[in-house]
C-alpha cells in the first residue's frame, strides 16, 4: 500500500528534475547562441540595460524583423534602454545612415521610419542620393529647405560618425544585429531565427539586470 503512495511523490519529483534539466539544456550558451566582445563597448545610461538594434533600411532581413522588434519594444520592462543604430559599410550606407538622423533631428522618426523601409524594400527605391531622399521627407510634410539644411549639418554628420565607430566596435558582422549592454552581440544566424534572437536578448538582459541590482 505504501508503495503506491509514494508513487505520485516520486513522479513528481522525476517530472521536476526533467523540467529543470530541460530548462538548463534550452539557456542560451555563450560562442554558440551569443557573442561576448572582446572589449566592452560603452552605454549611454549605466542605471540601464542598454540593447541596440544594428540594422540597415535597405536590409530584408531587417524588414522582417521590424515587426517583431516593434512588438518587443511594447513590453520591453523600463529598466531596458532601447535604441536603434544603422550599419554602414559603404558610402550608400553612410548616405542612409546620415537619413536615419536627419528623420531623429526634426522629430519625424515615428512619421518617416515605416515609410523609408517600405520604399527601399516594396517599391524598391535606392534613396541613394540626398535629392531623392528629400522628395520621401517633402511627401510626409518635411519642408524641403529645413530636411537641406539638417541633412548637411555638423550634428548629422557627428552622430553619423558616432553610429560608424560604434558598429566597428560592436564588430558587427551582419543586420539585423542586437548589442545587449555593450557586452553581448546576438544574430540569427547564432541564435537560429530572428524569433529566438530576442528570445536570447531577453536572457541577457536579465542577466545584465541581476548585476545592475546587486
Amino acid at each position: 500500500m505504501n508503495r503506491f503512495i509514494k508513487m505520485p511523490v516520486i513522479l513528481t519529483a522525476l517530472v521536476l528534475i526533467m523540467t529543470s534539466a530541460f530548462a538548463s539544456a534550452q539557456e542560451p550558451v555563450a560562442g554558440k547562441d551569443y557573442v561576448v566582445l572582446d572589449q566592452p563597448v560603452r552605454t549611454r545610461d549605466s542605471s540601464k540595460v542598454e540593447v541596440v538594434e544594428v540594422f540597415w533600411y535597405g536590409c530584408s532581413h531587417c524588414y522582417s524583423f521590424e515587426p517583431l522588434i516593434k512588438q518587443w519594444k511594447k513590453r520591453k520592462p523600463d529598466y531596458v534602454d532601447f535604441q536603434q543604430s544603422p550599419a554602414m559599410w559603404n558610402a550608400n550606407m553612410k548616405t542612409h545612415a546620415a537619413m536615419f538622423f536627419t528623420a531623429e533631428v526634426l522629430g519625424v522618426m515615428d512619421k518617416l521610419h515605416d515609410p523609408i523601409f517600405t520604399s527601399m524594400n516594396v517599391e524598391r527605391k535606392r534613396l541613394a542620393n540626398a535629392g531623392e531622399i528629400e522628395d520621401l521627407f517633402a511627401d510626409y510634410g518635411v519642408d524641403r529647405q529645413e530636411f537641406r539644411k539638417t541633412f548637411k549639418s555638423f550634428s548629422v554628420n557627428s552622430m553619423v560618425k558616432q553610429a560608424d565607430a560604434r558598429a566597428r566596435s560592436y564588430k558587427i558582422s551582419g543586420t539585423p544585429e542586437i548589442v545587449v549592454n555593450g557586452k553581448y552581440r546576438v544574430s540569427s544566424r547564432l541564435s537560429g531565427g530572428q524569433a529566438e534572437m530576442l528570445k536570447v536578448v531577453d536572457f541577457l538582459v536579465e542577466k545584465e539586470r541581476a548585476q545592475l541590482a546587486k
